[in-house]
């Protein structure tokens, strides 16, 4: 069944089974039965359960009538939370809150109402690299110390092409002014002078400060700031930060000292930009990256597995394994077409 193909198809690219049967309008214990049945030929349904119609459903004078109220002048800027208590202030019982919200939604209606302006939840406009030091990342993240409450300050910066740790320092407090010395000492060492740089962060004091901002400018560096409150408009330092926090050599107890926690992060520094594979770049390291000799080492690596695969062509059913040098960069890219979508196009 065709159906039944294209929803296996979505699971296995990691679409939930109940996301992908509800765009096709079944239930998911509807395709679990089918597939405990075997092969289906059809529609398995009984004829009555595709038909039925909630016998509490609203005839369409009720539901006209629902929608001439929300429209009307003494209701027009308010919601349903609001109308229905007003309604029954009257005297007056036409149909549940959920349902006018629910007639709203399938006339396209359910839109702010009011002469406020609705909040704007615009995406940020997709940044992009394609060699390094076009586009950095920076955040700072909380180091525990033994004095219960009391924290050190990592701040760090990242290329987000490369994902080279190109700047970092630990300090005992959260400062514009600091920020601003170490982005100038980063760029000093990295040759930034001359070239565009986008410096992309969250949008906390010490990123919005006056004196980063004035340095920035003074740098030629262009600020890039995610939207307030959504975490994942900077998901490179983020993940850079976990994969600090819970690789296997981060300390079990808090640092006793400064000069212990920025101790550890220099060597952190170090494994994370010569030696940690990563896996976003076919496994070559920030550092092989960041100085471009990434497309020599995958090219032997091609090569290798090309020699291998002549020597004992039946271990291949396809190609080898792709190790083509990653391209462009993206941060925040355009949201891609959800796996359910794709599934309703095929239909459609």
């Amino acid at each position: 069944m065709k159906v039944i193909g294209l929803i296996d198809e979505a699971c296995c690219a990691g679409a939930r089974m109940s996301k992908a049967a509800k765009v096709i309008g079944i239930s998911c214990r509807t395709i679990q039965r089918w597939h405990q049945e075997g092969d289906v030929k059809g529609d398995a349904r009984s004829q009555s359960a595709k038909d039925r119609t909630p016998h509490n459903k609203l005839t369409e004078q009720e539901q006209d009538k629902v929608l001439s109220i929300v429209n009307s002048p003494e209701f027009a800027n308010l919601p349903p939370s609001q109308i229905v208590p007003i309604l029954a202030d009257q005297d007056q019982y036409i149909a549940s809150e959920s349902t006018f919200y629910r007639l709203l939604r399938e006339t396209k209606q359910l839109e702010h109402r009011g002469k406020a302006k609705a909040p704007t939840r615009k995406r940020p406009e997709p940044l992009q690299a394609d060699a390094p030091n076009q586009l950095w990342s920076w955040d700072i993240t909380y180091l525990a110390t033994t004095v219960k409450g009391v924290f050190y300050y990592l701040y760090l910066f990242m290329d987000v092409f490369s994902r080279k740790i190109v700047g970092w320092e630990v300090y005992e407090e959260q400062s514009a002014d600091l920020a601003a010395n170490l982005i100038r000492k980063s760029c000093l060492r990295e040759g930034i002078a001359g070239n565009e740089l986008l410096l992309h962060s969250d949008n906390g004091s010490p990123m919005k400060g006056a004196t980063m901002l004035a340095t920035l400018q003074q740098l030629g560096v262009m600020p890039s700031f995610s939207r307030p409150s959504v975490s994942d408009d900077n998901p490179y330092s983020e993940s850079l930060f976990k994969t600090l926090k819970y690789r296997p050599g981060f300390p079990d107890k808090p640092f006793d000292s400064l000069e212990e926690a920025r101790t550890w992060v220099a060597g952190f520094q170090h494994w994370y930009n010569e030696e940690h594979r990563h896996s976003s770049l076919k496994f070559v390291t920030p550092g092989q990256r960041h100085r471009g000799d990434d497309a020599e080492i995958l090219e032997k690596r091609r090569a290798v597995y090309k020699g291998a695969r002549s020597k004992m062509p039946e271990r291949w059913a396809g190609n080898t394994r792709n190790w083509i040098p990653v391209g462009t960069v993206y941060l925040n890219p355009g949201k891609p077409v959800k796996k359910e979508e794709q599934i309703k196009q095929k239909i459609a």
